[in-house]
Order: C-alpha cells, then structure tokens, then sequence
C-alpha cells in the first residue's frame, strides 16, 4: 500500500504535536498564595471620619484653619493591633500625635496571606481640617 507524501506528513505532524503540547491546566492551579492587605474593618471612609472628627486640634491651629493630611506607616499585627507607627508627612501643631494617639487604639483586619493572617505594615494618609 502506498502512502501519499501529503497524508505521511500530516501524519507525523499530528505526532510531532501531540508529543510536545502541555496539557491544559486550570488557572486557579498556578496561583500559590493570595495576599488580602490590612484594612479597617468598617471601611475607609469610616476610618477618615472617626479620625478626623476626634483629633484634639489645638487652638493655634483652630485659629489658622490648618488643612492638609497626616500619613502614616504602621504595623498591623495578626492579631489586629496597631504597632510601630512611624508619621511620614504632618500637617504640624502636634496634630500628627493626636492621629497616632487615635490609630494606636484602633484594631484592624490583619493582612492574609496563604489563608492566615500575618504582620503587615500599611501606610494612611488621614484628612485633616482644623476649625
């Protein structure tokens, strides 16, 4: 029985693919761990609000209207507690240890990591309006 070259090629072309092609895997299959970062648990807005309606402003900066933002950097354990807070930018008039005398007290949905919950730092910036 003859071949034709044609069908000879196509076979060996259905060969040849076969034995190099990967199996197709489900996408979930290649994500090896998720990672869910710290947040507050009734939402940022809220966190904001709370902040910036129970800062002790001062009188000086009640007088000059003071506006702007606190940030800062902080650990939120896996426990939820607040640790480390470190004041990147402030707004002056001591207002920035008014807001970590606030955050320090707060508890925080820790971050997630594989499933658990692990120390992550996070970073804030807080609205300020002195008035």
């Amino acid at each position: 029985m003859i071949i034709n070259k044609n069908r000879l090629l196509f076979i060996f072309l259905i060969f040849f693919i076969n034995g190099f092609s990967q199996p197709v895997q489900d996408k979930q299959s290649f994500i090896v761990g998720t990672t869910a970062q710290p947040s507050f648990p009734k939402g940022d807005h809220a966190l904001f609000m709370y902040v910036l309606h129970n800062v002790n402003y001062s009188e000086e900066s009640k007088k000059k209207s003071i506006e702007g933002e606190v940030t800062l950097s902080f650990d939120v354990a896996a426990d939820s507690s607040v640790s480390n807070i470190v004041v990147i930018s402030s707004v002056g008039y001591g207002i920035e240890t008014e807001v970590k005398r606030l955050v320090q007290k707060l508890k925080f949905i820790p971050a997630v990591e594989n499933g658990y919950p692990v120390k992550m730092n996070t970073l804030f910036s807080f609205p300020i309006v002195a008035r």
